[in-house]
């Protein structure tokens, strides 16, 4: 498409398209590009299942908190991205109208884009001290682009003021822009789309400022048009994907050279028209002076005497005696509270760490970097004098990694801080660096102490002190709950997988006690005769505050949490409940319920479950106990013994996630179980290479006597295809919906002799 719109500008500039219908096939080639680009993220996003047809058993799937906002910020940048181009497609068609459509198309485009960028994720608003240098700093640029905008505008575009302000929308708009793409930042994603609307709009103001009869000045309009609109749809699935900041530096010398190309071109066209210099000239001239003067006073009022670039670390200034500042107060207290022992006495203190973040960030082109390093001690570092060698050693390795400019300092008791002026490649470098000399062996009396760390890493950029150590603090979390050992950034979807953890882990304790649990039901299908055998229970967590959460998010919160046997017990006591209510209305079916392998494992399971099915009248042949296949592992042995126990009561038993490997099959002859699960991939009929597996699955399951129960079912050929295999039993979404009671109990009806 970009090759074409090459084609398109040469055949204008050669006089063979009119201009005006170069820009209108320019531009309605990219806004379809762009449009279908925008309207495929928002599809993707996740949102709300469309609600079932009437009678049917199904259970409404909620919408992923951490992601139903973003799906109208897309759609609303959709719409901008499709009002220009029709803006500008339509451009040959408006006649004598033309500048006050395109000037009503400006204005709609502009906000439809400013509220979807409103809605992108990661948003953070600079101090005003920032905001103010980034105007002293972009102040010349724009009155330089203004000035060209002025001078290459021709007198018959309109009155003087309306030259004027046409010049400054565009000298804005340009200074914006390249702002937004080159400027140092933590959003790529948000801010590669804000240019690409600044570009959009400055391609939308050329077009309502040039005369249509002009050839190359509407050419003109159409490389920020195009790649305006582009960059909108890049940055859009960038931001909604929570990218991690980019690893290369932007490049801040093009907000120099544009701005002074622009200029000497206008100047140059200016001296070869043999046009006199105006007044207004003069004074955009002018107008360059204040916005220098301030940005030198603002950075001679950010030399502080106390930053000393000759010692070993460059961003160290802290007196010992120095009480700590209220910027230090508010930082987080996990961070820069909690004394540290004798062996990093020699690290900075919490205020020259935040003084340190202050002055990256208070740069004119800030950059730089925060590493938060923490180890992990147990076992045998725990002790205090083990504990005390191993972070003097850690500190050890960790200043002959560090430049020498670079600040370590105290945070927490069992970590530290690097503060670098490196950027963000060579910052991730250096946590690389630091994790593989961390995590080297500690030799303490005479023993080898193995040491985990979790380093998290943020860009300084624009942020205040305290958002920073914030975002690498979180950005450690996410390294420690991935299993330690790593370097992860800090990304704006990260703090909501974050927060959302820590709103779960503050709600997950007392929901049983408070009621917030639930039961939905997936009937289980005998394949021959689509009549109804048996239910699946799945667990629900309708929380008043977090709304439906379902067990992949659940289950892992409960674990950390240690509170799994408490919910699987009560899943246990529940389904028994709902089993006797059928039970008494001869509804014959089976009840298979979930078991973790920690919670089957425990001495008294088997006792557990009989004196449930006692308590409820279940007789125990209707009440199945899956465990999943891949968490049997180690404890095979003792998971035999249990399911031998269950099956002693009457209880039958399955595996679940059964995966077709040798390992499985030969473990398969060794467990004692009623029915084998298989996932609807061994049965799909697409995969030609997978149809023996499902035969050898069968084959085995016969001669061992075990029933095969085909779940996952989502399609009719997959229904089919289990059928074909020889899979008695059929479970899925293309057979039956997970449901509340009520509805499967009015789905049941349908089926009068339904029984075992």
């Amino acid at each position: 498409m970009l090759a074409a719109v090459v084609l398109l500008l040469l055949a204008g500039t050669t006089r063979l398209l009119p201009a005006a219908a170069v820009v209108a096939l320019a531009a309605g080639a990219g806004a379809t590009l762009a449009g279908v680009r925008l309207t495929r993220l928002a599809v993707r996003l996740p949102g709300r299942d469309p609600r079932p047809a009437a009678g049917a058993a199904v259970e409404a799937r909620p919408t992923p908190s951490a992601t139903a906002h973003r799906r109208p910020a897309v759609l609303l940048l959709d719409a901008a991205v499709v009002a220009a181009g029709l803006t500008a497609a339509t451009l040959p068609l408006l006649g004598p109208q033309r500048r006050a459509a395109t000037a009503a198309g400006l204005v709609v485009v502009a906000v439809l884009g400013l509220l979807g960028l409103r809605g992108l994720p990661g948003r953070s608003r600079p101090p005003a001290r920032v905001r103010l240098r980034r105007l002293a700093d972009a102040g010349a640029p724009a009155a330089g682009l203004v000035l060209a905008g002025w001078l290459l505008l021709p007198p018959a575009t309109g009155s003087a003021p309306e030259r004027l302000a046409a010049a400054a929308l565009l000298g804005v708009l340009g200074v914006a822009g390249l702002t937004a793409l080159t400027g140092a930042h933590r959003r790529p994603g948000a801010a590669t789309c804000r240019g690409g609307l600044h570009l959009t709009l400055l391609g939308l103001v050329l077009l309502a400022v040039f005369d249509p009869a002009a050839q190359w000045p509407l050419l003109l309009a159409v490389p920020p048009l195009l790649v305006g609109m582009l960059l909108v749809a890049a940055g859009a699935a960038r931001a909604v994907a929570a990218e991690p900041v980019a690893l290369h530096p932007a490049p801040a010398w093009l907000r120099a050279v544009v701005p002074a190309v622009a200029l000497l071109v206008a100047v140059g066209r200016q001296l070869d028209a043999g046009l006199p210099t105006d007044r207004t000239a003069v004074l955009l001239a002018l107008a360059a002076v204040p916005p220098l003067v301030l940005r030198e006073l603002l950075r001679a009022g950010e030399a502080r005497p106390e930053r000393q670039r000759d010692e070993p670390t460059g961003l160290v200034a802290a007196p010992a005696d120095e009480s700590p500042s209220p910027a230090a107060a508010a930082a987080p207290a996990s961070l820069v509270a909690a004394p540290l022992p004798q062996p990093l006495d020699q690290l900075a203190d919490g205020p020259a760490l935040l003084r340190a973040l202050t002055v990256l960030g208070g740069n004119p082109m800030p950059a730089g970097a925060l590493l938060v390093v923490e180890l992990h001690l147990a076992d045998g570092a725990a002790l205090p004098a083990r504990r005390a060698g191993v972070l003097a050693e850690a500190v050890r390795r960790a200043r002959a990694v560090v430049d020498r400019r670079d600040l370590l300092a105290q945070v927490g008791d069992a970590g530290f801080a690097v503060v670098t002026e490196a950027g963000p490649m060579r910052a991730y470098a250096l946590g690389e660096r630091l994790l593989a000399a961390l995590t080297q062996p500690y030799q303490l009396g005479g023993a080898a102490l193995q040491v985990p760390a979790s380093i998290g890493l943020a860009e300084v950029a624009t942020g205040s002190p305290q958002d920073v150590l914030r975002q690498a603090d979180l950005a450690r979390r996410r390294a420690v709950q991935l299993g330690r050992d790593r370097v992860e950034w800090y990304d704006a979807f990260l703090e909501e997988q974050l927060v959302r953890r820590l709103d779960l882990e503050r709600e997950l304790p007392g929901a049983v006690a408070r009621g917030e649990l639930d039961l939905v039901y997936q009937p289980v299908l005998r394949l021959d005769d689509r009549q109804p055998v048996g239910t699946e229970a799945f667990l629900r967590w309708r929380s008043p505050v977090l709304g439906t959460v379902l067990p992949d998010e659940l289950f892992p919160v409960a674990r950390d949490l240690d509170i799994v046997g408490e919910l699987e017990w009560w899943v246990l006591d529940r389904a028994c409940r709902q089993l006797a209510e059928w039970s008494a209305n001869s509804r014959q079916l089976w009840m298979s319920i979930n078991v973790t392998t920690s919670e089957l494992t425990t001495p008294d399971y088997v006792q557990r479950t009989a004196a449930v099915l006692a308590a409820y009248g279940v007789p125990p042949e209707q009440l199945v106990v899956e465990v999943a296949e891949p968490g049997i592992g180690g404890e095979l042995s003792t998971v035999v013994a249990r399911l031998a126990g269950l099956r002693s009561l009457g209880v039958r038993t399955a595996l679940d996630h059964f995966r077709p490997e040798h390992a499985s099959l030969a473990q398969l002859r060794r467990l004692p179980i009623d029915l084998l699960k298989v996932g609807a991939g061994l049965v799909d009929p697409a995969p030609d290479a997978q149809r023996p597996l499902i035969d050898v699955v069968v084959n085995v399951g016969a001669r061992l006597g075990v029933e095969i129960v085909a779940e996952e079912l989502e399609s009719s050929a997959q229904v089919q295809g289990a059928r074909r295999a020889g899979c008695r039993y059929g479970q899925g979404f293309a057979l039956a919906r997970p449901a509340t009671a009520e509805r499967v109990e009015a789905y049941l009806e349908e089926f009068p002799s339904a029984s075992r």
